[in-house]
């Protein structure tokens, strides 16, 4: 069945018209939004968006010229920011809309930074991510706002590759601030988690030899890469074979995209591959653009509980139930958080 809105034609089916009867493989166009790398505590963003789009080329087009006849802005390249203008509401809501161009064609993966260095230390010093939900909700509570966000920082510092500092002392620096904050919250359960990080130094010392000894290929705290593994999951869910069309992205090296597509097939990820593309060349990516940066402001305002409901019930059905180390945006209450996934 194919549906036209605004000049849109899609199909709401959930695959292409051309491949209705069988669709044998899947090109899904992808983007993202908040990115600092491994600078997650210190950075202009709260949030990491990755979205991606499984429209074909001719419709994609379609839709940016119906966005920028919309619009109707000067500007050469239209970006997320253009939708988010309240003069441009009704354009936001109608590519959000269930009966508008993307729903159903599109995917989004939110990271929350704060939580993903929590996760990631706790993984790293415990072996396993069970207390890193619970220390995230407890620990501002009970340690004051000023010292949660030192935790960040120094679990942030030590787990960076090259840190804000001096690699030797990163650890020594992140010991002294748990055992300060253990003694500021004697007999609670952040506290208790404290100290069984307090325990595992060991485990820290040994992260930071590996680290110095040889390159690191993933660096534990850049939430691109397991993003983007989520998102080559969700595609190819059912078996259908994903090659990946991503923005072009520093990060994304000829080796690090070879050890994506390894490690997803040989984790039974049907990954046919991954090319990256100029933004500009391509409508696709575009639109993939124009969902993670939207996705990612209505994220970061619910998560500063200034989230509009309307946009927050709009965005939810393009998260799928396995988002990951991020705000779930649903019709209200706090953001829900969960596994990293990778």
């Amino acid at each position: 069945m194919r549906h036209k809105i605004g000049g849109c034609a899609v199909s709401r089916n959930g695959a292409d018209e051309a491949s209705a009867a069988v669709v044998r493989r899947r090109e899904v166009a992808c983007d993202e939004s908040g990115s600092d790398g491994e600078n997650l505590t210190g950075g202009n963003t709260e949030v990491f968006a990755h979205a991606s789009v499984a429209l074909p080329v001719d419709v994609a087009a379609e839709c940016v010229r119906e966005i920028r006849h919309r619009i109707r802005s000067p500007a050469e390249e239209y970006k997320a920011n253009h939708l988010l203008r309240e003069k441009h509401r009704a354009v936001l809501e109608w590519l959000l809309d269930e009966a508008g161009p993307i729903h159903g064609r599109a995917h989004v993966e939110l990271t929350e930074k704060a939580y993903f260095v929590v996760e990631r230390t706790v993984e790293l010093l415990l072996g396993d991510t069970a207390e890193a939900g619970p220390l995230y909700r407890w620990g501002p509570g009970t340690f004051g706002e000023p010292g949660w966000r030192e935790f960040l920082r120094a679990a942030n510092r030590l787990l960076r590759v090259r840190p804000d500092g001096d690699p030797l002392t990163v650890v020594d620096q992140f010991f002294r601030t748990i055992d300060t904050l253990t003694r500021a919250g004697p007999g609670t359960e952040a506290a208790r988690i404290l100290r069984r990080l307090s325990a595992a130094r060991a485990g820290a010392d040994a992260y930071r030899e590996r680290v110095r000894a040889a390159p690191v290929l993933f660096p534990v705290l850049n939430p691109l890469f397991p993003a983007i593994r989520r998102t080559a999951a969700h595609w190819s869910a059912g078996g259908v074979p994903v090659t990946l069309v991503h923005d072009q992205q520093n990060a994304l090296t000829p080796g690090r995209i070879a050890a994506i597509v390894q490690g997803a097939r040989r984790d039974g990820i049907a990954l046919d591959g991954m090319r990256l593309v100029d933004s500009r060349a391509d409508a696709r990516v575009q639109i993939a653009d124009f969902l993670a940066g939207v996705a990612r402001r209505i994220a970061s305002d619910q998560l500063a509980q200034v989230g509009d409901p309307f946009l927050i019930r709009a965005l939810r059905p393009y998260i799928g139930e396995g988002v990951s180390a991020g705000p779930v945006p649903e019709s209200g209450g706090p953001a829900a958080r969960g596994n990293s996934g990778d």
